[in-house]
């Protein structure tokens, strides 16, 4: 359910909870709506964005709940001005409950400076439709190296 401007879906958009969790994630992260965005999340869910050690997690062991998670947003998304998705690529088999996206992520700040983030998110979802694990999949220095000023 994608409820953003901000949010282009060139993949398949077959009926799935995981494809359905993943694009209200994305959609409240263009809104900059952080209430929205931890509804899509279960109370206990593990967000790794990247996977992996980096700026936002030293220790690369993710975020944790909806505390963590919230702390990610403070340090990840908050500081962005507006953020473009372009999805190219979705898989999720029926009777699962795993969505994986192909796509990109454009970050922009407030001084018209920009980066693009090429990825892959993968999403598992509880018998809730929540969120129980994103893991997104990137390389910082790709996207720092395509880091362009205003």
């Amino acid at each position: 359910m994608i409820t953003s401007d901000a949010i282009i879906w060139n993949a398949p958009n077959d009926p799935h909870p995981a494809r359905e969790a993943s694009q209200r994630s994305y959609s409240a992260v263009a809104k900059g709506d952080l209430a929205e965005w931890l509804t899509v999340y279960a109370e206990d869910a593990l967000l790794e964005d990247p996977v992996g050690p980096s700026m936002f997690d030293e220790e690369g062991k993710g975020h944790r709940g909806h505390a963590g998670i919230s702390a990610f947003w403070e340090l990840a998304i908050a500081p962005i001005e507006t953020f473009e998705f372009l999805i190219t690529d979705s898989f999720a088999n029926p009777g699962s409950n795993t969505c994986a996206n192909i796509g990109s992520i454009k970050t922009s700040f407030a001084d018209g400076s920009h980066t693009t983030t090429d990825l892959i998110m993968v999403y598992v979802i509880n018998d809730d439709g929540r969120v129980a694990s994103m893991k997104a999949f990137w390389e910082p220095n790709r996207t720092m190296a395509s880091f362009t000023s205003a």
